[in-house]
């Protein structure tokens, strides 16, 4: 397995990153196909349905219903899959401050979707997080 699984180390190096556009969680159909001219940042399949995380811009585009207008950030540690608390701590110190948080774990790096509106507040936090850790 690669990645750092030491809980220190990933919040001292996470370097949380804010990425340009505003995303959106759509749903479609368990058995229908994605729609032409979607590039889905996110698509999980659940029993209910296919979940599609998009940038807004295309949502609206296609015409689709979205909910939770968020913005993306990206913790730039390489964690390992199998690493122990890196999320429950950031989502703690995020619920702390009443900020809602949807988190998703890719190979690489972890990405944490936050409302639009509290984006540079998730950011201000994460940063102290590493700062603190760094003392």
């Amino acid at each position: 397995m690669t990645g750092e699984r030491d809980l220190s180390v990933l919040l001292k190096h996470m370097k949380p990153e804010l990425q340009p556009g505003t995303f959106v969680f759509c749903t479609i159909a368990a058995n229908e196909g994605i729609p032409a001219g979607l590039n889905p940042l996110l698509m999980f399949r659940e029993q209910e349905g296919t979940t599609l995380v998009i940038l807004r811009d295309e949502a609206q585009a296609a015409g689709l219903s979205y909910a939770f207008a968020s913005r993306l950030i990206t913790l730039t540690v390489h964690s390992a899959l199998d690493a122990v608390g890196f999320l429950a701590a950031i989502t703690a110190r995020l619920a702390e401050s009443s900020i809602s948080a949807n988190a998703v774990s890719a190979f690489h790096h972890d990405h944490l979707f936050v409302p639009t509106d509290r984006a540079d507040d998730a950011m201000m936090l994460l940063q102290e997080m590493s700062v603190r850790r760094m003392g």
